[in-house]
Formats: structure tokens, C-alpha cells, sequence
């Protein structure tokens, strides 16, 4: 017999996997459609301009608009990529397939990577985010590391998936 109870874990996950692939299917459309507004954001962080200017670091600074650009894109098309599997991985958990957990696993791993090593880690540290007062990203990363995190955590829960997946 299912109850509420053990039909939680599996709703729980269906509703953050689709509430994530939400987000980051807005994200990807707002970067595609207001390709300009966060086309400049990677350009000053990859330029380092609003930076402390430090000579010990200014070095790592990419100036080049063709390689900011090529950065840009990269970053939509991933995020294009994570929205669909996302998104697939939602309508797979509504029907209880048994690959919905590994769906949602590649989709909020490419995120985290996203995130987590490409903004945080290589953004943050590598071209000094953290210093700038106006293109600093990561406290938006952060917020979505942190949801991210907690839908793969909730599909791995006991009872979200058939245990076959």
C-alpha cells in the first residue's frame, strides 16, 4: 500500500528537479534573448577590470573580446544542455521511470560544475571575482550550488526511485 509517507522522498525529488530545471531553462533563455546584459558581465570578470589591479594577478586577465565571447556561449550552451536533460529528467520522475534518478544526477552535476568549479572556483579565485563591488557573481552561485545540491541529495533518498534505476 503507498502512502503519503513513501510517496514523499519521490515528490520531493520530482519537485526540485523540475524546480531547478525551471530556473536554469529562465536562465538560459534570459541569457539567449539578453545576450548583452550578462555578455558584459563575463567580460569584465574574464578582463579583471574592476579587480584590485593587483600585478601579481593581472596576468590571468583575458582581454581578448573573441575568447570573453567564446566563454559566454560555452556557458549558454551548457546551461541549454542542463535545462533540457533537467527538464527530461522532471517528466521521467512524473511517470516513474526508472532513469529519472539518473537523469536529474548528469543534469544537476553539469550545474554544479557550472557553479561551482567555472564560477566560483575558476571566476571567483582564478580571475578575482571577489573583488569586484559591481560584476561579482557569487553569491548567485552560491544560491544555486546550494539548491542544486539539495535535489541531488533528495534523489538519492530512500524510496524517490525504483530501486532498479
Amino acid at each position: 500500500m503507498t502512502t503519503s509517507a513513501t510517496r514523499a522522498p519521490w515528490l520531493a525529488a520530482t519537485l526540485l528537479t523540475g524546480t531547478v530545471a525551471l530556473y536554469i531553462a529562465l536562465v538560459a533563455f534570459g541569457n539567449i534573448t539578453d545576450f548583452g546584459t550578462n555578455q558584459q558581465f563575463v567580460r569584465h570578470v574574464l578582463a579583471m577590470d574592476t579587480t584590485f589591479k593587483d600585478d601579481d594577478l593581472m596576468w590571468r586577465a583575458i582581454t581578448s573580446h573573441a575568447l570573453e565571447d567564446a566563454a559566454y556561449v560555452t556557458i549558454i550552451v551548457w546551461e541549454t544542455l542542463a535545462a533540457l536533460i533537467l527538464i527530461a529528467a522532471t517528466y521521467l520522475w512524473a511517470r516513474h521511470h526508472p532513469r529519472a534518478r539518473q537523469a536529474s544526477t548528469v543534469g544537476l552535476l553539469m550545474l554544479l560544475l557550472l557553479f561551482g568549479a567555472g564560477f566560483i572556483a575558476i571566476g571567483g579565485e582564478w580571475f578575482a571575482m571577489w573583488q569586484s563591488k559591481t560584476w561579482n557573481g557569487l553569491d548567485a552561485a552560491t544560491r544555486v550550488i546550494v539548491l542544486t545540491g539539495v535535489a541531488l541529495l533528495v534523489t538519492y533518498l530512500p524510496g524517490a526511485a525504483q530501486e532498479n534505476d
